[in-house]
């Protein structure tokens, strides 16, 4: 929580940098040791977390600004950025009305507004992310996407409204380019695949219809080592990994 002083001074550079009403709400992904991890912040002196967040600067295209806050928290550039939704209610801002309501009055309280949130969902190297938390919270992590604590505002709203678009996409475009190291195995892609569907996939039926979209490369040689039949080493095909993210394809899992 601010102190009275603090809140003051960002409410004036606030309002002096950002646009009024919108801000920007992201759902970042990560997968690491066959889970799907979602990165999330927990504010000072607060049991329940956030999402990643922050405004819009006055002069600024939106998604660069949803770029430039992930980068603040992810210390990446060029991440995958998918808008999925606008969230609106005009409660939404109670949180921080009711929280600061004995240290400022809401006219002079940013946080007191009402602000539309768009929602974008990104696909990150797990290993890639160095987590920082921003002024307002102590702690920046990867959270086990189900294990997932319990959320402040809409956030939890948000989330499940990500995950739902996420696995939306993965019926009509591929996934995995972002989130997946350079080369990795069948297994290991289709368990992608199950921790974002949240169920189990026929092996079988896995590989003929992955292979079918044609987004895949397949090394020559299988991978070294290991007491069992050695499996083979796959890369994505990043031609036909954006020509299929382009113009989609057919089918649902």
């Amino acid at each position: 929580m601010l102190t009275k002083k603090q809140l003051i001074e960002f409410s004036d550079e606030a309002r002096k940098n950002y646009l009024d009403h919108i801000s920007i709400d992201c759902v970042v992904f990560g997968f690491h040791e066959g889970q799907m991890k979602v990165l999330l912040l927990q504010p000072h002196d607060e049991k329940k977390w956030l999402l990643p967040g922050g405004f819009v600067m006055k002069r600024e295209p939106i998604e660069q600004a949803a770029n430039r806050i992930l980068k603040e928290r992810t210390g990446l550039d060029k991440i995958f950025l998918q808008q999925f939704y606008v969230f609106g209610d005009p409660d939404r801002a109670k949180f921080h009305s009711d929280l600061y309501k004995d240290t400022l009055p809401d006219h002079e309280n940013w946080f007191s507004n009402r602000f539309l949130s768009i929602g974008y969902y990104a696909l990150v190297d797990f290993f890639g992310v160095v987590p920082q938390p921003d002024q307002f919270s102590e702690t920046c992590t990867w959270r086990d996407l189900d294990d997932m604590p319990e959320l402040l505002l809409d956030h939890e709203q948000i989330f499940k409204t990500a995950l739902d678009a996420l696995r939306l996409q993965l019926n009509h475009q591929p996934i995995g380019y972002n989130l997946m190291p350079r080369e990795f195995t069948m297994p290991e892609l289709q368990k992608l695949y199950e921790a974002i569907l949240g169920k189990k996939l026929d092996r079988r039926n896995f590989q003929r219809r992955i292979l079918g979209f044609g987004i895949l490369n397949r090394a020559e040689q299988p991978r070294k080592g290991g007491a069992h039949k050695a499996p083979y080493l796959y890369s994505f095909d990043l031609e036909n990994y954006q020509n299929a993210l382009t113009e989609g394809f057919r089918g649902g899992w």
